[in-house]
């Protein structure tokens, strides 16, 4: 089996959402040292160059043309945001391997839509640095980090369905979202995730954030549980409904 297919089964699915803890951990944390520069999430206040994106869109549109090319966007657990893409300069890789079913569900607009206009009010100071471009890279780090994790998502229902067939095909075939969101939600696993990643949050946070960032643990926690933790689920019921079809 090759490293990729390894990488997708579901038994490894746990260990990638926590390596990802810390992937977004210091994405967040990186974009927190600048201030919300609100003017880089407006269409068009860049000039013509940028068409009718905001500087943000501008610059993740351009690094996606560019992996797709590395065909980052044909693996199962890579979900782009533009679609505009050009085919991969590479040879396609085969994922014999991976356990989900074909499906469409991509929610990268509402993780955009999220991420800017609630998560980095919540995460940032307020105000305007005019560090426009490092906020845009910081921007696109979180943006694919947040997405990778949620459209992670999938893996997880592939497993949870595989361990709990009886209880969750009733509630799929009767296309009752609500109550399949419900049945795939753990409490307890949950605030061991929220625990976690602010434990992290708090010993990344001391050696990087410096003065002012006392409470961005706080915050980066409140990100899971706010978004992160809710859009999974999301994904979870969208994938999970998909069977229907």
């Amino acid at each position: 089996r090759d490293a990729m297919n390894e990488h997708l089964l579901l038994e490894n699915v746990r260990g990638v959402l926590v390596r990802l803890e810390e992937t977004i951990i210091f994405a967040l944390i990186e974009r927190a040292q600048f201030r919300r520069n609100g003017r880089v999430y407006v269409p068009g206040a860049f000039g013509p160059a940028v068409g009718g994106e905001n500087l943000t869109g501008y610059l993740l549109q351009r690094t996606e043309i560019i992996h797709a090319g590395m065909r980052r966007y044909t693996s199962p657990d890579e979900m782009p945001f533009f679609h505009d893409l050009p085919e991969p300069l590479l040879p396609p890789l085969r994922f014999d391997e991976s356990p989900l079913r074909p499906n469409a569900v991509n929610i990268n607009p509402r993780i955009r839509l999220t991420y800017e206009a609630e998560m980095v009010p919540l995460l940032c100071p307020p105000g305007d640095d005019q560090q426009y471009g490092s906020t845009a890279v910081c921007d696109v780090a979180c943006l694919q980090a947040l997405s990778k994790r949620i459209h992670y998502g999938k893996f997880v229902a592939e497993g949870k369905y595989r361990r709990q067939e009886s209880a969750l095909a009733p509630l799929i075939a009767a296309g009752d979202g609500a109550a399949l969101c419900h049945a795939i939600t753990d409490p307890a696993v949950e605030a061991a995730v929220l625990e976690r990643v602010e434990r992290k949050a708090r010993n990344y946070s001391r050696e990087v954030a410096g003065e002012g960032g006392e409470d961005l643990p706080d915050r980066i926690r409140e990100v899971y549980r706010r978004w992160v933790i809710p859009l999974t689920k999301d994904v979870e019921t969208e994938y999970l409904l998909a069977r229907r079809a």
